[in-house]
């Protein structure tokens, strides 16, 4: 069981859209808060926290290097400041080839896709000035346990990873900075997106009763997307144009064109460049005005539906039936306990882990029993009970520990983990499947009508954003 949240995609594909962005991922730039004081520190999590962060939580595939050719450095578009080169376009365009080969969706006609690749920097650079104008930064450290879990869910350790990605001729500075860049847009559209989302309590009534009128069954859809976005402030003529283009395409489309490779080419949705799969989901997060507009359609079936970004033409990509109830009205709960070592300014990380290690490994060799250890050597507060934290529902812990956790089958003991307040070793001492508190309900179903709301006010920001920053595009007077 993988129990990282997952987290909505906030950039362009980068080396880490091989991570299957999308920050991850409520990919990750998950939002990682401190523990209270006087509060077991298990990772443990304000309880509602939403994440908007990038998901960073899959494995990478490293594929190629990317292209940094200086000798073909023109500028190819000024975005308010900051421009863009050449090059970073050629490198960029080399990445998301090689993600689209993987994927095996046809590659676009060149300059189709060059426009297509250069608009989606442009958005990138945008948001990262935005970002700089309101003096938000990533701290290195953060980058560095990024990287550092990065490593860690390749199997290898810091340095063989680094090893690999320059051997694929991937400068690791720049792999870097791209990192940090992406965690910096996940922040920024936490911030930006969040105080745009409100949800009301009769939203939540209303979606409760629902919810008991279907009980007993939960669908899954997968839809295809492309979004033909509309400027914030366009004409009539503007919009029935866009229009007369969106149909066309769908006439394409239904023709027998390929979707993913037009998703690819028009689409100015965040799923673009993967075929404009949006993935397999609950109904319940997926907006409500694409649920509508598919509500009758089977699978392959095509319609077109107009929002306040633009148009949308959507394909069924996929319908799936599971029984049982949803997740909403279910919820997972884990008994664990654990042993936290924490580095200190007399007790370096090697030595702490390396401690960690050898009382793990008094306790599997039974020489000693996991309650005994906790209360001689652990330096969080659970220290007295035995380390035991109780019964942990999903999202209590941070990122790194609750997905450790959740690889744990009840009696089993995991490797070291590290989190932010140390090194851990746990034991899942049980695992249950109830019905949720009325509290905990409401809560999930909160969070649930967020993550449906999320990417259209994503789009919608993001629309305003490109339509009041200054653009310079060049690309057509290239020598």
């Amino acid at each position: 069981m993988n129990a990282l949240k997952q987290a909505k995609r906030t950039s362009l594909p980068l080396l880490t859209c091989l991570l299957a962005l999308a920050f991850t991922t409520n990919a990750s730039a998950q939002r990682i808060e401190a523990s209270p004081a006087g509060k077991p520190e298990a990772g443990l999590k304000k309880p509602g926290a939403a994440s908007f962060g990038g998901k960073l939580s899959e494995k990478l595939t490293i594929t190629s290097p990317l292209d940094e050719n200086p000798a073909i450095d023109t500028i190819i578009a000024v975005v308010n400041s900051p421009v863009i080169t050449r090059s970073e376009l050629n490198a960029r365009i080399n990445t998301v080839e090689r993600q689209l080969q993987k994927q095996q969706i046809q590659i676009p006609p060149r300059k189709v896709f060059e426009k297509q690749v250069l608009e989606r920097l442009i958005l990138e650079r945008a948001q990262l000035e935005l970002a700089k104008e309101n003096s938000m930064r990533i701290d290195g450290g953060t980058v560095d346990k990024t990287i550092a879990r990065l490593a860690e869910q390749n199997g290898m350790s810091l340095q063989g990873f680094r090893n690999r990605l320059e051997q694929d001729g991937i400068n690791f500075a720049r792999f870097r900075l791209e990192i940090e860049d992406e965690l910096l847009l996940a922040r920024l559209r936490e911030r930006e997106v969040e105080a745009r989302i409100q949800i009301s309590e009769s939203e939540i009534d209303n979606f409760i009763a629902d919810q008991k009128g279907n009980a007993g069954e939960e669908e899954m859809l997968n839809l295809g997307q492309i979004l033909l976005r509309l400027p914030e402030n366009s004409s009539e003529a503007d919009r029935e144009r866009l229009r007369a283009k969106a149909e066309a395409l769908l006439a394409e489309l239904k023709a027998g064109a390929d979707f993913k490779k037009m998703a690819a080419s028009q689409s100015a949705a965040s799923e673009a460049l993967e075929g404009g799969a949006m993935g397999l989901k609950s109904t319940d997060k997926i907006p409500s005005l694409f649920l509508q507009s598919v509500a009758s359609l089977k699978t392959d079936d095509l319609t077109m539906v107009r929002s306040a970004n633009g148009f949308h033409i959507l394909k069924v990509l996929e319908r799936k039936r599971n029984s049982g109830k949803s997740d909403s009205q279910m919820v997972v709960q884990t008994r664990a306990r654990h042993i936290l070592m924490r580095p200190s300014e007399t007790m370096s990380k090697t030595i702490a882990k390396q401690r960690l290690v050898d009382i793990r490994q008094n306790i599997l060799d039974k020489k000693e029993s996991f309650d005994e250890m906790a209360r001689k050597f652990s330096v969080d507060t659970s220290a007295q009970k035995g380390g035991e934290l109780g019964w942990l529902y999903q999202g209590d812990t941070v990122p790194a520990f609750e997905e450790a956790m959740g690889l744990l089958a009840p009696g089993e003991i995991s490797p070291i983990v590290e989190t932010q307040f140390g090194f851990h070793v746990i034991e899942v001492m049980d695992r249950k499947r109830d019905e949720v508190s009325p509290e905990r309900q409401r809560s999930a179903v909160r969070q649930t009508l967020r993550e449906r709301k999320s990417e259209e006010a994503f789009q919608d920001w993001l629309r305003q954003l490109r339509d009041r920053t200054y653009v310079e595009i060049r690309l057509d007077n290239r020598s």
